[in-house]
């Protein structure tokens, strides 16, 4: 490693000039004692530190930064109680590959640490739900720390990383910073054999299916898919963070035609995320699966694929649609698959229509999103916290743009949605944002609505309110007949919560309240929460296997 620039300084300085060095120029927090030396040296460098009410928000807000803006998300986390508060949130970006740097502050671990307030050693507690996990030594240790983290995070397979950070570690010292090429964070190149495998298995293919994940968008690769997907005429479905690498108005995405389209296959390429209980664990009927994943430890090693490349996914993509392009095979068995495909979409959206501008009530979750999609903008980034009334906007929010839909991923956490605001506004600043919270999520991160009224946060909140959690309650009900330990107070008002807090809040109980109440929410700057008292009744229709 070449080295680089000269920095003298207490060792938060050299960790400030580390993360500058990487691009990182927001730290979301929460203040303790143990960080207030890398406080100062994020204010010598000019990097912006943002508080919160909850660590977890600040370990959320760093993710959200990350999953919005494609590059590595920074969370600085005091010790002991504040560490641990984080580790959901570390889990939650370990399972969804985010590029996540948490920096831990620390006891001092020499003759004074014993004893010491809220001494813990970390380490053990975050190294499973992390790629790497350190305890930083001062001076070129510290630098090392920290770079070494970064560069873990971002490369492939991504994920979080933690660096502990003792106070007797902040010691003054002068060492070269190394410089950062994001390009030294790529994945390797696949191999050309298997290339040319996977471009005939789809050439040869009559009913091709492709289903995109998050690492897709991660590796930067919308243009390289995009240029496969026109070349092989086949159709495409997205997953998570998947979502908008192919804009959905593209004439090969789909969402609706998914069961139809996974039931028909010959051939399923499933790119960039898991063989997991959202994809049937890899099992396609008598379909052949391949399995395009960052790296060849992603490969689902309890499927058994026809082909499968573990690999720079954007030079995969890129490789593959020249070697179909050099297929010169006509597609017009896959045009008719996606003109079935098409028919079947149209077919599914038409008969939602009922149900988007259903006028019932209590009021139907999915009248919400009926009024919701005539108000986002194109590129509008909109965060799922909750079970059920957050599953419907998985179905019924269309995502035109890569890195505009955060939900809580595989790993299902909730208390996502207000840091993910936060971390949002910060990456993508003036974007609309739309945060869609179930009344049982809230009480995950309520506090942190503080939060977003202090930052001055432009998020619409939108609370399905059906005082339950229907997740649990509609399938006890089913399984057992009865429940336990499924309601909540009906009719809370979140909205006068706002209001306490300096926000913007409204109630609505009837259908027709919906459109006015959400376009003043809009119009409001700051923080505005909506209200919307849903019915119980209604249950998301469900049938993956969780497990």
């Amino acid at each position: 490693m070449t080295s680089g620039r000269r920095v003298e300084g207490h060792g938060g300085r050299l960790a400030a000039e580390v993360l500058r060095e990487h691009g990182v120029d927001v730290v979301f927090t929460l203040s303790g004692g143990h960080l207030f030396v890398l406080y100062d040296g994020c204010v010598q460098v000019g990097i912006d530190l943002v508080d919160t009410r909850h660590e977890q928000t600040a370990a959320f807000a760093a993710e959200g930064f990350a999953k919005v803006t494609g590059r590595p998300g920074c969370a600085a986390l005091t010790a002991g109680p504040g560490v641990t508060n984080g580790v959901s949130a570390i889990a939650s970006a370990r399972l969804a590959g985010s590029p996540l740097v948490v920096l831990g502050g620390r006891a001092p671990q020499g003759r004074w640490g014993r004893g010491s307030l809220q001494e813990l050693d970390h380490v053990p507690i975050v190294a499973s739900v992390t790629k790497s996990a350190v305890t930083a030594t001062p001076g070129a240790g510290i630098v090392a720390a920290v770079d070494g983290a970064l560069r873990a995070a971002r490369t492939p397979h991504r994920g979080p990383t933690f660096v502990d950070m003792p106070l007797d570690a902040f010691g003054p010292a002068a060492v070269d910073v190394p410089p950062f090429d994001a390009a030294s964070a790529r994945g390797a190149d696949p191999e050309p054999d298997a290339i040319a495998r996977v471009a005939a298995m789809v050439a040869a293919a009559k009913r091709p299916v492709l289903v995109v994940g998050g690492d897709v968008y991660w590796a930067g690769a919308g243009e390289e898919l995009r240029a496969f997907v026109e070349r092989a005429e086949v159709p495409v479905f997205a997953n998570g963070l998947g979502r908008g690498v192919l804009a959905a108005d593209h004439r090969l995405a789909f969402s609706r035609a998914r069961g139809v389209a996974l039931k028909g296959a010959d051939l399923v390429v499933v790119a960039g995320t898991p063989l997991d209980f959202r994809l049937a664990f890899g099992s396609f009927g008598d379909a052949r699966v391949v399995h395009l994943a960052d790296t060849a430890t992603e490969i689902g090693a309890h499927a058994e694929p026809a082909e499968a490349i573990g690999a720079d996914l954007r030079v995969t993509f890129a490789a593959l649609a020249d070697a179909v392009a050099a297929t010169n095979g006509e597609r017009k068995e896959h045009e008719r698959a996606v003109e079935t495909l098409r028919a079947e979409e149209q077919r599914v959206r038409e008969g939602e229509r009922a149900r988007l501008e259903s006028g019932a009530t209590p009021i139907v979750p999915s009248r919400v999103y009926g009024e919701l999609r005539a108000l986002l903008d194109r590129d509008a980034i909109v965060i799922g916290d909750g079970g059920d009334f957050v599953s419907y906007a998985g179905k019924y929010v269309d995502t035109y743009v890569a890195g505009s839909f955060l939900d809580p991923g595989p790993y299902g956490c909730l208390g996502t949605g207000p840091g993910y605001a936060l971390g949002a506004a910060r990456g993508r600043p003036g974007r609309q944002i739309v945060l869609m919270l179930g009344d049982g999520a809230a009480g995950f991160a309520l506090g942190d609505f503080d939060t977003l009224v202090r930052h001055q946060v432009d998020v619409t909140i939108v609370v399905g309110n059906n005082g339950i959690w229907g997740l649990e309650k509609h399938p006890m009900q089913a399984l057992f007949g009865y429940d336990v330990v499924a309601d909540l107070r009906p009719e809370t008002r979140y909205d006068r919560v706002m209001e306490s807090l300096g926000g913007h809040g409204e109630l609505v109980r009837e259908p027709n309240e919906l459109r006015p109440a959400l376009t003043r929410a809009f119009a409001t700057p700051g923080p505005s929460l909506v209200n919307v008292l849903t019915d119980p009744a209604d249950a998301y229709p469900r049938s993956s296997n969780l497990a």
